[in-house]
């Protein structure tokens, strides 16, 4: 069984409506337009509708277009990755997104905040699974670990869970606002951690309490390994008891 819950059904269907509706604000933007959500939706071909549960205000838009979402730094560092140690490749993508979001850090808490507003809007509105990110720390995370040729899916795909843990803008304001760490401080713990995890899992034997303690059930929850019941001890026998 899947050691992550699985995906929406309808996450891929969400996420290329998300996508078209930043796409047709880029070309706005390339215009020399200020896009709006309504003439985002517009250019995107969806409804009115459809974009404000994307995103529900204005800012909520042009903070996703705004250069601390770029992806450009990390997919030009992805598309060029000929170094083969998956620690090495680990490091450089903790390196580029992580830095960029710390000297970004304005840009990455609004772009948090305007992220869960959208959620609870979402929810609030009846909407069960809202597609608020676009994922795509899975997907570099993918590419990264793409030499572990060796590792058993299942074990994989519960690496790639663990170390987004690592990167973006949660990472950095737990490190920042729970842990008081500088930037320094908190780049350096989130490598140790993201390399502390590819080790375990690297070599983590087969059949291994990871896999086997805690499978999930089909509500999410995990299901602890049925332990067989101990049989009761004998009392000792007792040496100055008279025989019979």
């Amino acid at each position: 069984m899947s050691a992550v819950k699985p995906k929406d059904p309808r996450a891929n269907q969400k996420a290329r409506t998300r996508a078209a509706i930043i796409a047709g604000a880029k070309e706005l933007q390339r215009h020399g337009t200020t896009p709006t959500v309504e003439q985002a939706a517009e250019h995107a071909r969806v409804s009115r509708a459809t974009a404000y549960r994307y995103f529900p205000t204005k800012e909520a838009l042009l903070i996703e277009l705004s250069a601390m979402t770029d992806p450009a730094p990390v997919e030009a560092l992805l598309a060029n990755l000929t170094t083969e140690p998956v620690e090495e490749r680990l490091r450089l993508l903790i390196d580029t997104f992580d830095g960029f979001a710390l000297a970004e850090e304005e840009h990455v808490r609004a772009f948090t905040r305007v992220s869960l507003d959208t959620w609870l809007r979402s929810r609030r509105n009846g909407e069960e699974a809202p597609v608020v990110r676009e994922g795509r720390r899975m997907r570099w995370l993918e590419t990264v670990l793409a030499p572990l040729d060796e590792l058993p899916p299942e074990r994989k795909r519960r690496l790639q869970a663990a170390l987004a843990l690592t990167l973006g803008g949660e990472a950095i304001i737990t490190m920042k606002d729970v842990c008081r760490l500088d930037n320094d401080e908190a780049l350096a713990v989130l490598r140790w951690a993201a390399t502390a995890l590819l080790r375990a899992a690297v070599h983590e034997g087969p059949g291994s309490a990871a896999d086997d303690s805690e499978r999930p059930t089909g509500n999410g929850q995990p299901q602890r390994r049925t332990q067989r019941p101990r049989r009761p001890r004998r009392a000792p026998a007792d040496s100055n008891a008279t025989k019979p």
